[in-house]
């Protein structure tokens, strides 16, 4: 990578990265809006679910907790447009949380370690697997105070919280939703891949597709499996570690049994106030994504996301934490790029608060040993694969 200068990558981020970024927003504004009418809708026939509107710490069971919002608020100030609830995972691929509303009071405990039933609720001869690392169950009894309208066998089974069963619930109101509100030319539901809710939604841009999921928030608590900050790491700070850890967490109805653990809000205020050194850690993190999304792993369902990617510069920033780390651009991309080829070819990534799980343990491991070629291309003759992302423009 010696024939690419600082010079060459600010080009880069001029002519490319930034047009990307315009041409996002602007999806994720249409996005944005089309999706906060659909959930306003839903949540008007079930109060359980709610608006996006309401994500976060917009929630309206955090209207009693002032200074967490104020907090929130001061962070992201100027830093972050995006509704909370929403993740750009690629240009035309977006994850949007869907909250849940009347569980509240949430309390970690130990689960009953056998489930024997089928999703309609038949007891099985055999246990239901346990979960992996990144899920767990949820129960009622989570909660020290659980509003009546969750005790409901269209949403629970032996006291569990089924997300397959919750998901279930929400795309009929879903479909139902689209047709009431006139959507019908702009959103269509896709055929279903597991539990997720995939529509297609029309933008004046391009068509995005969007999996839909609802969401239990639990603010002002953090997991005990996520051992975060570890021993004797710089960065990020203690003082910043104790106030992200204060927004909580998030389970999501993402399988069939088990819900996924969420640190979307922690990740978000980790990215947006990165360089507060006045590094170059967020322009590395946005040159190697138009990198990405431009030849080494482009498409609407990439085998690598962004979210791939902002784990692997959290990682990184852990590992390098001086400001002097962060001050030469050409370097810190290389050595960005080169962390990628490693996880890539590697086949594994761990996950950045939940160290035990590998991110690309599920991964197309051909779709994977690809990107890692064209990853090695780029670092034997970075200025050949530049150019050849221009021309495909």
């Amino acid at each position: 990578m010696t024939n690419c200068t600082d010079e060459d990558l600010d080009n880069y981020l001029l002519n490319q990265v930034d047009l990307r970024h315009r041409q996002v927003s602007k999806c994720v504004e249409d996005v944005q809006k089309i999706i906060k009418d659909l959930t306003t809708e839903v949540s008007s026939k079930d109060a359980r679910f709610q608006s996006i509107a309401n994500a976060g710490v917009h929630n309206a069971s955090l209207k009693d907790q002032p200074a967490l919002m104020s907090k929130w608020s001061a962070l992201l100030r100027g830093r972050c447009a995006y509704n909370p609830a929403i993740q750009v995972l690629s240009p035309t691929l977006y994850l949007i949380s869907v909250p849940l509303q009347g569980l509240m009071g949430y309390k970690e405990r130990r689960t009953r370690q056998w489930r024997y039933y089928t999703l309609t609720g038949s007891r099985l001869l055999s246990p239901v697997r346990e979960p992996e690392k990144l899920h767990q169950w949820l129960e009622l009894e989570s909660f020290v105070n659980p509003s009546q309208e969750w005790h409901d066998a269209r949403m629970t089974i032996e006291g569990d919280i089924v997300p397959a069963k919750v998901v279930n619930v929400f795309k009929d109101l879903l479909e139902t939703s689209i047709k009431t509100r006139g959507l019908t030319n702009k959103v269509s539901v896709l055929e279903s891949v597991g539990t997720a809710v995939r529509v297609a939604v029309e933008t004046s841009e391009a068509q995005i597709e969007v999996k839909l999921v609802p969401t239990v928030e639990l603010m002002n608590y953090w997991p005990k499996r996520a051992r975060w900050p570890r021993l004797f790491r710089r960065w990020p700070s203690t003082e910043r570690a104790r106030c992200i850890k204060s927004f909580g967490f998030n389970l999501m109805a993402s399988s069939n049994y088990h819900w996924l653990l969420s640190f979307s809000r922690a990740e978000q205020v980790l990215l947006s106030n990165i360089d507060e050194d006045g590094g170059c850690r967020r322009k590395c993190y946005r040159v190697v994504r138009q990198l990405k999304e431009d030849g080494w792993c482009p498409g609407s369902k990439p085998v690598i996301t962004a979210f791939h990617l902002q784990t692997l510069l959290f990682w990184t920033c852990e590992k390098y934490p001086c400001t002097r780390d962060w001050k030469d651009f050409r370097g810190c991309v290389l050595r960005l790029v080169q962390k990628l080829h490693k996880c890539v070819s590697q086949h594994y990534l761990r996950h950045y608060f939940i160290r035990s799980h590998n991110l690309l343990k599920y991964s197309n491991t051909n779709e994977l040993d690809e990107v890692a070629k064209k990853i090695n291309h780029f670092l034997e003759n970075p200025a050949a694969d530049r150019s050849n992302s221009k021309s495909r423009q």
